[in-house]
């Protein structure tokens, strides 16, 4: 599997867990929108944002593991150093 830091190439498997993920967290935003327009109590609305914001973070740190075991793997054994950089910088954005 070929990373080329543009576009990346995932299993079937891979991409149906991902879409799986961003279809539940699309669903939990819709409903957070159906709140505020059906006026819901604003503890109630904080709290639903904070499984939405839950469920992007446990998105993204599936993501992240499958790159650093494909891309980032990849790319060291194939003497990229520089794949490091790329990858600090990305936890930096992550980790805010």
């Amino acid at each position: 599997m070929d990373c080329c830091h543009r576009t990346k190439e995932r299993s079937a498997e891979e991409m149906t867990a991902l879409i799986h993920r961003l279809n539940r967290i699309e669903g939990q935003v819709r409903g957070l929108r159906r709140m505020v327009e059906e006026n819901a109590y604003c503890p109630d609305i904080l709290t639903q944002t904070a499984a939405a914001n839950a469920a992007l973070q446990a998105f993204g740190q599936q993501l992240l593991e499958t790159h650093i075991r494909t891309c980032v793997a990849q790319d060291l054994a194939a003497g990229n150093a520089q794949t490091i950089d790329e990858l600090m910088d990305t936890l930096r954005k992550f980790m805010k």
